[in-house]
C-alpha cells in the first residue's frame, strides 16, 4: 500500500535547495500521536541545526486541520488521511508509519485481543474484563465524540468496525479528543481501555495489547505481521512559507528520516 507522493515533494525539495532564511518561530498543533512519537524532538533537533524555532502542541488531528484551515497555525500534523475537503488547500505528506494498538493499564492482566473483542468492546457488549479473562473489573473504553476521534476513528473504522466508528455506549467514557488524554487515563485507571498509536504508546506506562496473538513492534508492523498500519503526515498548505517547506524537507530527508527511527517511529523506508 506504498504510494508515491512525488509531485508533493517536488516544490518542496526545490525551496530547500535555497539557503534557510529563519523566521519568527512556526506554530504547529494536531496529532498528539505524531507530537509524542517524533515530532517534539525532531523540531528541538532542527532548531539546533537551524535556529528556526517550532512551537509545537496537540489537540489531535482535526484540530490541527481546523487551525490550519483559519490560519492560526503554519503547518498540522494528522494521523487522518486527507478528506475531499482537504484536497483544495492542503498537502498531506507522510513523514512516517504507525499502527493502531489498543492500550490497557499494566496492571491489568489481559494480554490479547481478537477483532471480534474489539468490536464487542466498541459496541457496548463487552463491559467486565472477566470475559476477557481479566478482574472483575467495568470496562472503562476512552473515546470522544465520533467527529473528535480523527485518525484513530479512522482506522478503528477501517479495520475494526465494518465502516463504522466508535459510538458512546455504557462501557464508555467520553474524553477530550487528543489522544494524549486517553493515554493519560488508561496509565492510571486499572480498569481503562483506549485505542491509539504505536508511535506514542511506546513511550507511555501502557500496556499494548496484542490482537490475534501477534504483539505491535518495529518488527511486526514493518513484516506485516501486525497489519493495522497507517502514516503520520505533516499537512501543508499549498502555498505555505517557505520556512514550513524547508522543515518538511527535512523531515523527509536522509537525515531527518533517520532522526525520526532514532525516535522511535517507524521510517518511511522501513515499508516498501
Amino acid at each position: 500500500m506504498r504510494r508515491t507522493y512525488g509531485f508533493l515533494l517536488a516544490p518542496l525539495l526545490m525551496v530547500s535547495a535555497f539557503p534557510a532564511e529563519v523566521s519568527e518561530p512556526l506554530t504547529v498543533s494536531g496529532c498528539s500521536i505524531s507530537n509524542t512519537g517524533y515530532l517534539n524532538d525532531l523540531a528541538a533537533e532542527y532548531e539546533r541545526e537551524t535556529g528556526q524555532q517550532i512551537l509545537v502542541r496537540g489537540g489531535g488531528s482535526i484540530v490541527g486541520i481546523t487551525e490550519l484551515g483559519a490560519d492560526r497555525v503554519d503547518f498540522a500534523a494528522s494521523c487522518k488521511a486527507m478528506g475531499p475537503e482537504d484536497a483544495r488547500t492542503l498537502n498531506f505528506i507522510p513523514v512516517a508509519w504507525d499502527a493502531l494498538v489498543f492500550i490497557v493499564n499494566p496492571a491489568n492482566p489481559v494480554a490479547s485481543l481478537t477483532p471480534q473483542n474489539v468490536r464487542d468492546i466498541y459496541e457496548g457488549k463487552i463491559f467486565n474484563w472477566k470475559a476477557l479473562g481479566g478482574a472483575d473489573l467495568p470496562v472503562k473504553s476512552f473515546i470522544s465524540s465520533p467527529v473528535g476521534m480523527g485518525g484513530v476513528g479512522e482506522t478503528l473504522s477501517h479495520y475494526f468496525l465494518n465502516g463504522n466508528w466508535p459510538q458512546s455506549t455504557v462501557n464508555s467514557s467520553m474524553q477530550s479528543a487528543s489522544v494524549a488524554l486517553w493515554e493519560q487515563m488508561v496509565e492510571r485507571t486499572p480498569e481503562g481501555f483506549a485505542s491509539t498509536g504505536f508511535d506514542s504508546a511506546q513511550k507511555r506506562n501502557v500496556k499494548m495489547l496484542a490482537v490475534n496473538g501477534v504483539v505491535p513492534s518495529r518488527a511486526t508492523i514493518t513484516s506485516g505481521r501486525y497489519p493495522y498500519r497507517r502514516y503520520l503526515y505533516l499537512v501543508a498548505a499549498k502555498d505555505c512559507k517557505p520556512q514550513v517547506a524547508r522543515f518538511i524537507a527535512f523531515a523527509l530527508s536522509r537525515k531527518g528520516q533517520k532522526f525520526i527511527s532514532s525516535c522511535g517511529s517507524i521510517e518511511l523506508a522501513a515499508i516498501k
